[in-house]
């Protein structure tokens, strides 16, 4: 499994110490983010990034964020081509795309013509540079972009499927009550939990994003398993925003327990699967018909 660790999670550390932390936690590779109370790098040239993350041969998978990108002008487009040029120095493989997320613009049409005009400038800024942009879909009811599959139309109207891709992000996924998956246009999964008990859907914000255990409500190992179903074998990034992890004693132990309890969990789920399936061979669905149909229905800018 590709686990990658979000810098949202454990900001207090330095981008060489979330580089190391990542790797002793078994991960693949890091997302690092421009909208930290921390100078980007910790102002460090870019080059010593992809220097240091090339030598403990760990990925730097993505560099966020642009926002909101689809309120598009002047200074978006700035916006984009520096972090286009950052990420660039540093080896980044990707950029996230935050949509706006105040309330306004929330008229369909205007939404649309707004994500597709953000989209065909973009389209040309990234055009022969390797890179490809996230989009990610914010669930919050004052969100502009809530869905995947405003998303996805959109990047299939301006004809960017070889440079744009979307985040599944568990949390914003349950806020959205989205119930379609897409694994084909998925760059990354966004993990984490929420375990407050009496908070209402509408009520969860970006401070109650905790790590995955046992206690979780949004559903991560479902859609975690829907996914990996489908398909899906990319990246799973574990993006939490909540205080009490920012200040753990340990993050790296809390992390390691986080991945193990997802694995052991994806694991118990596809042997309980497999015995139901035996036991009822009449109910193993049709490879061809899942494969065949990939849509299968089942704050602070993220």
């Amino acid at each position: 499994m590709n686990f990658v660790i979000n810098h949202m999670t454990a900001p207090d550390l330095n981008w060489k110490q979330i580089i190391s932390m990542a790797k002793s936690s078994g991960c693949i590779g890091v997302e690092l983010r421009n909208d930290l109370p921390r100078q980007l790098f910790d102002g460090d040239e870019p080059s010593q990034v992809l220097a240091a993350a090339a030598k403990s041969n760990m990925r730097i998978v993505g560099l966020s964020q642009v926002y909101p990108f689809n309120a598009y002008s002047s200074e978006i487009e700035d916006k984009v081509k520096k972090l286009i040029n950052s990420a660039l120095e540093c080896g980044a493989e990707t950029i996230c795309l935050i949509p706006l997320n105040d309330g306004t613009c929330q008229g369909n049409a205007e939404r649309q013509a707004n994500l597709r005009g953000a989209l065909w400038e973009i389209l040309t800024l990234l055009d022969g540079t390797g890179l490809i942009a996230l989009i990610e879909p914010l669930g919050f009811l004052q969100s502009s972009l809530r869905t995947k599959e405003e998303a996805v139309s959109a990047i299939k109207d301006v004809g960017g499927q070889k440079i744009f891709k979307i985040v599944h992000d568990t949390f914003h996924h349950y806020l959205s009550g989205d119930e379609l998956y897409f694994p084909e246009y998925t760059g990354i999964v966004h993990i984490s939990g929420v375990t407050t008990a009496d908070l209402s859907v509408h009520e969860m914000e970006d401070r109650h994003r905790v790590l995955v255990d046992h206690r979780d409500r949004i559903g991560n190992i479902t859609q975690l398993r829907t996914l990996l179903d489908m398909g899906y074998d990319g990246l799973i990034s574990l993006e939490c925003f909540a205080p009490e992890v920012h200040a753990s004693v340990d993050i790296q132990r809390d992390v390691q327990r986080t991945f193990e309890f997802i694995r052991s969990s994806l694991s118990d789920s596809s042997e309980m699967r497999d015995h139901s399936n035996s036991l009822n061979p009449g109910s193993i669905p049709d490879k061809t018909l899942v494969a065949g149909h990939q849509q299968l229905k089942c704050g602070r800018n993220t």
